[in-house]
């Protein structure tokens, strides 16, 4: 096992990625030799074969975009790995833990590797942290006076904040938002899973903002 790279993000069934690279190596140190030599099992797309991990992290920096995302963590939410995953593939600048530190990483399939995630001991931590940076927060909850999210225009500096699982965002958390959000649902049940609501909105920021030429 690559002590950099770790273990593959796939668990099970048959190996995916590449093998060994075929012919000379290349003459980059973005390339990892261990990579080279066994093969590239990671779930990362073809531009990032074979790269080491630091350089993945690095190019991604240049590509990331001007949303955040925060999710409370006050009752060690289990949506938080599906959220990383998911704002690391819309290239989200950073995912904010807020509350907890510890969350189960699972869902993340080793995305949290690539993609930066920050912790707040408490939701006034992140309130100073988005005024430092000049990011807008929107809250998104299915509460009354919630606007649509599919009507509303979301800013670009943006903070996309998610309460966790069941009982949704804490109150001082709704109050610190400049607008609260809802996501339109017709069916029997009264919320969607938090890591769900967290893919739409993340989402509706790329359709309104992101240069879809840049995708990969």
């Amino acid at each position: 096992m690559n002590p950099e790279t770790g273990p593959t993000e796939w668990e099970f069934g048959e190996p995916v990625g590449v093998g060994p690279w075929p012919g000379d190596w290349p003459d980059d140190d973005r390339y990892d030799p261990t990579l080279l030599a066994e093969g590239d099992r990671r779930n990362v797309v073809d531009a990032y074969r074979y790269w080491r991990r630091a350089a993945v992290v690095a190019d991604l920096d240049q590509r990331r975009h001007d949303f955040h995302v925060a999710i409370e963590n006050f009752g060690h939410d289990h949506n938080i790995g599906t959220v990383v995953r998911t704002a690391n593939a819309f290239s989200a600048k950073a995912v904010h833990v807020v509350g907890r530190r510890r969350w189960n990483r699972r869902g993340a399939m080793v995305t949290d590797r690539y993609q930066h995630v920050e912790h707040h001991p408490d939701v006034e931590s992140l309130l100073k942290f988005a005024a430092a940076e000049d990011l807008t927060i929107i809250a998104v909850d299915n509460t009354p006076g919630a606007e649509r999210v599919e009507t509303v225009r979301l800013p670009r500096r943006a903070l996309l904040l998610f309460g966790q699982e069941g009982p949704g965002l804490t109150e001082e958390a709704r109050a610190a938002a400049t607008t609260v959000v809802s996501i339109a649902q017709f069916g029997s049940t009264r919320s969607i899973n938090a890591g769900v609501a967290a893919g739409i909105v993340m989402h509706t920021w790329i359709r309104q903002h992101a240069d879809l030429d840049k995708a990969w």
